[in-house]
């Protein structure tokens, strides 16, 4: 039995793997049970589920006849980078990293540079839809975080708020 779909067979390894992980690391933590879910609960159904699914998946590319075997094709390594980059900067400028003196810049200053950085994978990168989006995301974040569910999270550096 050979592999028919080479994209679909290396998207079950990745959700199996990552479904192993969730559950390997969620047996460090109490998982309860249904009626009182521990913080582990969650990580182990996750787990779960993936492995499930990753299954599945690589089952029906064992099985499911495709007509061009779907063969992987190069990897398109700008947009992975743009997208690790960009989570990387968001993590660096909410929180800071105090060990090498970069202060918070909060989550305004995080967000745009997350969408900005994130939009330069794109083969027709606009500045101006990308400023747009940044600001509406910006303002939903402040909306949905600071306000509706009122969390002490910082917006702005603490040179510009004080």
């Amino acid at each position: 039995m050979g592999i028919k779909s080479q994209k679909d067979f290396f998207s079950g390894v990745l959700f199996t793997a990552l479904g192993a992980l969730f559950t390997m690391a969620s047996t460090t933590l109490d998982i309860g049970d249904d009626a009182h879910m521990g913080p582990g609960y969650f990580p182990l159904m996750l787990g779960i589920i993936l492995d499930l699914l990753g299954l599945i998946v690589i089952f029906r590319s064992l099985v499911v006849e495709t007509t061009s075997g779907d063969k992987m094709g190069k990897w398109a390594w700008k947009p992975v980078f743009c997208v690790i980059a960009a989570n990387l900067a968001f993590g660096v400028l909410q929180g800071g990293l105090p060990s090498i003196g970069v202060p918070a810049m909060g989550m305004m200053i995080a967000i745009y540079a997350l969408t900005l950085i994130c939009s330069l994978a794109a083969k027709d990168f606009q500045l101006r839809s990308v400023l747009m989006l940044a600001t509406v995301l910006a303002v939903g974040s402040y909306v949905a975080f600071v306000w509706v569910l009122q969390l002490q999270i910082q917006v702005w550096p603490t040179f510009i708020a004080g």
